[in-house]
């Protein structure tokens, strides 16, 4: 009898030792004494606890566990509880001190129960829902120990649970190769942010000198926008709120909102979408309008409902400002090319980075940081379309947009530019253009054949001036030319050959003709542009008095 007894008690340890390794029969990372690092996706169980009801005893006998799917542990935006699950065994003689590292720093709880080196288990409760120190190591992302006794395998145990994206990215260190990794990453950040900081302040110091209100949205856009990587990266929460959880949390979600308006308004400005676009402009405001409402919402509403809805409106905005730039290209606005190649750099780290969010690209290099790679060349490309918009500024604020000569404020200074140099080595002669009978001609062919012939003749001018001379619209229909070096014979001889023959473009039947007053610094009784130019204009009207389609010289 006792021996029946001894024999069914064996068996029953037995069949417990078996029921046991079922339950840990888990993935079993191998460990030698030159151990490096190791991506533990391919090692990992994972089990969906659709309710978030298991506890650490229930989840440490379920049996339900799956290996990690083909696309990756990468769930996107899901409710669910996750358990994970894998086993270290160490070869080694002596005990392994390893880390374990989370990539993706946005998980709000985050329980991991690891060995502690002396036959127990530690519970480590941690995530962004908790003050910072609360982590294992004081690092931007979650890194934990675990000691592996010599010879030995233990089980490794991790409950995941966040309002955001479910993005399950676990790395197994030495802890010099760690060290390492963390040395170049800090330097690669570094760089990143330093190159957002400069952009700022050159920005900055653009937007003082020309008070230009595109740079100050710039500016801001500049600002949250690398706040927001920030707390992407997790570095705002670690430098910034380390004690704020509920705040690192809703920043994410605020500083992308403002982010998303200070960019649609930054881009309606560049773009004069209000008079270039404007169906386009009221769009934007529809979609800032949104994105402050759910930036507002996030004051009261939980994480997990709004950051969804901000994730589906930065995807119609980018798409929305790739649309306006595309409509300013197509319409002749240079800078609009280097706005585009920002956007396009952009928009395809967003959209990669949102199919990441989502769970439909796995999390790698490129998902989770050519986002930032692209945030900085668009910023950078920003900043020389900003520096192309002042360029064609200066540029329109000296050229006449309807036939491309420079305008009467280049003129005013040119003549006396000209001037000053004709008093100190030559003379400079002066002619004043006028178009024949221009108001009739507009009466009878309307305003757009009128332009067509204010372009006509400038083109005709400019053909037709020696080298060296300017041509400028003074105004309406009215031009005006300086000739360095000409005497007045030379510059008879010029406006003799401006009367010629104007292409009419097929616009009238009749001719279009030119008067022109002359005029020339020798002998000017008062040594000053304003006089140069009233004796032209003298000349011009001695010459539409005298029939037009004629040059008069003053003398």
């Amino acid at each position: 009898m006792g021996r029946s007894q001894g024999m069914l008690r064996l068996g029953m340890a037995c069949l417990l030792l078996v029921l046991a390794s079922r339950v840990w029969a888990q993935p079993v990372v191998e460990v030698t004494p030159d151990f490096d690092r190791l991506d533990l996706t391919p090692h990992l169980e994972i089990l969906e606890d659709v309710e978030g009801e298991l506890d650490f005893d229930a989840a440490r006998r379920a049996t339900g566990y799956a290996p990690v799917p083909a696309a990756g542990p990468n769930f996107g935006f899901s409710t669910s509880v996750w358990w994970v699950r894998f086993a270290v065994h160490n070869t080694g003689s002596e005990p392994a001190v390893l880390l374990l590292r989370q990539d993706y720093p946005l998980i709000d709880h985050l329980d991991l129960w690891l060995p502690d080196g002396r036959g127990g288990t530690r519970h480590l409760h941690t995530g962004d829902r908790k003050p910072f120190a609360s982590r294992d190591i004081d690092l931007r992302n979650f890194v934990s120990q675990l000691v592996v006794p010599a010879g030995e395998t233990v089980p490794v145990l991790l409950r995941y649970a966040t309002g955001g994206s479910m993005d399950i990215s676990l790395k197994l260190f030495a802890p010099v190769p760690l060290l390492e990794q963390v040395g170049v990453e800090q330097l690669a950040y570094g760089i990143y942010y330093g190159g957002f900081i400069a952009l700022i302040f050159y920005n900055l110091i653009i937007f003082v000198a020309v008070r230009d209100r595109v740079f100050f949205w710039y500016l801001l856009y500049a600002v949250v926008f690398g706040l927001h990587f920030g707390v992407h990266n997790g570095f705002s929460y670690q430098f910034l709120w380390p004690n704020s959880p509920a705040w690192a949390n809703q920043s994410l979600v605020v500083l992308l909102g403002l982010s998303l308006i200070f960019a649609l308004q930054f881009t309606r400005g560049f773009l004069d979408a209000q008079r270039m676009l404007p169906r386009c402009d009221r769009i934007a405001q529809i979609l800032q309008a949104m994105a402050g409402l759910i930036v507002l919402g996030s004051f009261v509403l939980p994480y997990g409902t709004v950051v969804v809805p901000i994730a589906h409106v930065t995807i119609l905005v980018t798409a929305l400002i790739l649309f306006m730039g595309t409509r300013s290209l197509l319409a002749g606005y240079r800078p609009a090319r280097y706005f585009m190649l920002a956007w396009i750099a952009m928009l395809l780290t967003v959209f990669a980075y949102m199919l990441k969010a989502f769970g439909i690209l796995p999390n790698n290099v490129l998902t989770q940081n050519g986002f930032q790679i692209g945030s900085l060349l668009e910023m950078t490309l920003l900043s020389v379309a900003l520096s192309a918009r002042v360029r064609d500024l200066q540029k329109y604020s000296f050229t006449d947009p309807l036939t491309g000569l420079l305008n009467r404020r280049s003129f005013d200074q040119h003549l006396e530019l000209e001037f000053l140099r004709g008093r100190q080595g030559g003379p400079v002669s002066l002619l004043v253009i006028d178009i024949d009978h221009f108001k009739r001609f507009n009466d009878s062919h309307g305003h757009a054949a009128g332009d067509k012939a204010i372009r006509l003749v400038a083109r005709h001018l400019d053909r037709n001036l020696r080298p060296g001379d300017a041509v400028y619209r003074y105004g309406g229909e009215e031009f005006a030319a300086i000739l360095p070096g000409a005497d007045l014979d030379q510059a008879r001889d010029v406006a003799q050959r401006l009367l010629g023959p104007v292409d009419s473009g097929g616009i009238t039947d009749d001719p279009i003709t030119l008067s022109i007053g002359v005029a020339c610094s020798d002998g000017l009784p008062e040594p000053v542009a304003a006089r140069l130019f009233e004796l032209a204009d003298q000349a011009l009207y001695q010459a539409k008095t005298e029939g037009r389609h004629r040059a008069v010289a003053a003398t």
